[in-house]
């Protein structure tokens, strides 16, 4: 597929690529109703036709077919401060205000009843997405000039309601992946110019993999929700180049391109939530996510004839999320939400890196959903992210070490239509 074509579809379908603000490259932004509430309660919650992405199980609380449409901003603030180097670069050369673009997250779902015991659903969303880029002659450029990494996930779900306290689903995800990974030579003691193209590979890739629902209804007023979703195997395959001289010392491509690979495992995902109502206009709901991110030690790429020419050591280790949150009907036509979540971020301080910058974060959610009319209806969210300050040294293929400070904070606000018929 040419670097076009699959420019244009990764774009159609996200929009733009998507920086990640759940752990490490992870995305939360699955449905606006949810982003109100910090995302807590998402396996037990029946707000909409999002539970698609969430807990599909969920489909059987719903007597009619439902459409659900929204989109959400995200503003991030990851900035770098360099602290120290070991080559006589002044340590201020690294700084950057602003290494991670603005994204917007779209997602789509429809849900629909075969008959009163079966469901069916169908959701196109994103899980995973990251994008960093650097200006072109950064002095550390061999550790991050540009990384792009775009997901889409189609998933069909079927939820069969085995009683009226329980529900079982099953559902298959297709995910086409598209990816690209840019170093250049950055400031070095070899006669090579910063902005030098040191490795430039990108590709796409698609995969399958499942997921597997449970919804049981305690009473009429609790709730318990699981859901898992399995690894999903990416290989991307594209086109690898460079700018360095083909002969001796260097062996480059001198522009000339190559077949090249590179290998990903989306990590599987589970996550246990609760809701209660704990007041004729209140209910409390709660989440417990776990990302099998142990599955993702080394990002490398291979190139065919000129084996590895790309390898990073990652070493994540797997993460937890914890969110709790409520909602409250105002008035017959207004609901509000509020919520508060711990994002434990999986990176390992001793592999810590500026291409794939994480940190352990807390959310600060509200949201607001408006009945428009007796089928359709209006979600409002917003997301505060705050993530600590971060301290590490990383070191590029010459021996050289970079000293960091970074911070990674953002603003998620998204707006969400829900129909019914």
């Amino acid at each position: 597929m040419s670097v076009f074509k699959k420019t244009l579809l990764a774009s159609s379908m996200m929009l733009v690529s998507s920086h990640a603000f759940a752990a490490a490259f992870q995305l939360a932004e699955q449905s606006v109703s949810g982003l109100g509430r910090a995302y807590a309660g998402e396996a037990s919650v029946a707000d909409d036709a999002s539970v698609i992405a969430r807990n599909p199980a969920l489909m059987s609380q719903f007597d009619s077919t439902m459409l659900s449409v929204g989109a959400m901003y995200v503003e991030p603030d990851v900035s770098l401060r360099g602290t120290s180097t070991n080559n006589g670069v002044a340590p201020n050369k690294l700084d950057d205000s602003s290494i991670a673009p603005s994204a917007v997250v779209p997602a789509v779902y429809f849900m629909t009843p075969i008959n009163e015991s079966l469901f069916l659903g169908m959701g196109v969303y994103s899980q995973f997405g990251l994008a960093t880029e650097f200006v072109t002659d950064y002095a550390a450029g061999q550790l991050a000039g540009e990384t792009e990494i775009v997901t889409v996930n189609t998933n069909l779900s079927v939820a069969y309601e085995v009683s009226k306290e329980f529900t079982v689903a099953l559902g298959v995800n297709y995910v086409y992946a598209d990816a690209k990974i840019v170093r250049t030579f950055g400031a070095s003691p070899l006669p090579v110019p910063a902005a030098t193209q040191a490795m430039h590979l990108e590709g796409d890739d698609s995969g399958y993999g499942w997921n597997l629902g449970l919804s049981y209804q305690i009473d009429d007023d609790s709730r318990f929700g699981l859901h898992y979703r399995s690894e999903t195997d990416i290989v991307f395959d594209g086109e690898f180049s460079n700018q360095l001289p083909a002969g001796a010392p260097f062996n480059g491509t001198a522009g000339s391109t190559l077949p090249g690979s590179l290998e990903l495992t989306l990590p599987a995902i589970a996550e246990f939530s609760g809701s209660h109502t704990i007041s004729e206009s209140s209910s409390l709901h709660y989440s417990v996510l776990w990302t099998g991110w142990s599955s993702f030690k080394t990002l490398a790429a291979e190139v065919k004839g000129r084996g590895t020419v790309f390898s990073k050591d990652e070493n994540f280790s797997n993460s937890m999320r914890y969110a709790i949150g409520a909602d409250h009907q105002y008035g017959n036509d207004l609901k509000l939400r509020l919520g508060i979540a711990y994002d434990k971020s999986p990176a390992d301080p001793y592999h810590m890196s500026i291409s794939i910058p994480d940190t352990d974060r807390m959310w600060y959610s509200f949201g607001a959903e408006y009945q428009v009319s007796k089928n359709s209806s209006l979600d409002f969210g917003v997301s505060f992210l705050r993530g600590k300050t971060q301290h590490f040294v990383e070191k590029d293929n010459l021996g050289q070490a970079w000293g960091f400070e970074s911070n990674g904070h953002a603003t998620v606000l998204g707006v969400q239509f829900n129909l019914g018929f």
